[in-house]
């Protein structure tokens, strides 16, 4: 069994500064696709960033030049720095990441719990 563990969020005002992080824990031997989506009130989940086993990047437009993902394999850990924050990126923030079975080529996708990110205006 593999657990996602988020930390990071909080309340920021705008133009500042979070960095959440997952970290995963339990039977793994690598990790695949590791990123982030988030929600806000009454609006549909969004993908915000992804980073590969090999390190290719992927952002949503609005995250684009603010937000940057990053992984440590030896951790098993990803993080979003998050630059330039507006009100609009006001959501709870979930990390994924996919995982094969131990001796396997299946991939299993895990979830984090979700942080709350809340930009004040």
């Amino acid at each position: 069994q593999v657990q996602l563990v988020e930390s990071g969020g909080g309340l920021v005002q705008a133009g500042g500064s979070l960095r959440p992080s997952c970290a995963a824990s339990g039977s793994i031997s690598s990790i695949a696709t590791m990123g982030w989506y988030r929600q806000a009130p009454g609006k549909q989940r969004e993908s915000v960033a992804t980073v590969t086993s090999g390190g290719t990047t992927n952002y949503a437009d609005s995250a684009k030049g603010r937000f940057t993902i990053s992984r440590d394999n030896a951790k098993n850990t990803v993080s979003l720095q998050m630059n330039s924050l507006k009100p609009e990126d006001t959501a709870v923030y979930y990390c994924y990441m996919y995982v094969p079975k131990l001796g396997s080529a299946t991939l299993t996708n895990y979830w984090g719990q979700g942080t709350q990110v809340t930009v004040s205006s």
